[in-house]
């Protein structure tokens, strides 16, 4: 039975695949952490570039586009550490 995490992993691969620079950690909370890099998505707890926090919820809210993801780091839904810049490329290529 796949995990929520390996749900996202796979939902993640594609969209990062060659969008993505450097490299970034999606960490949902309860769950564990996936890092995006130009090869995809791959379960890890790697040093990252950048590092999201969320809940599995606003990760799903932010990939079907019902939560635009500077919104949800400006209302606390979505932490942030590290580089800002990487960050946004990150939410572009979550909400592509």
């Amino acid at each position: 039975m796949p995990t929520p995490l390996d749900a996202l992993t796979t939902l993640l691969h594609e969209k990062a695949k060659g969008a993505i620079k450097g490299t970034a950690k999606l960490v949902v909370t309860g769950e564990g952490s996936v890092v995006l890099s130009q090869d995809g998505a791959v379960q890890s707890d790697a040093e990252t570039d950048v590092t999201l926090r969320a809940s599995e919820a606003v990760f799903r809210a932010i990939l079907d586009g019902t939560q635009n993801p500077i919104t949800a780091v400006m209302t606390g839904k979505l932490k942030v550490d590290g580089n800002q810049m990487r960050a946004l490329k990150v939410s572009e290529v979550l909400t592509a």
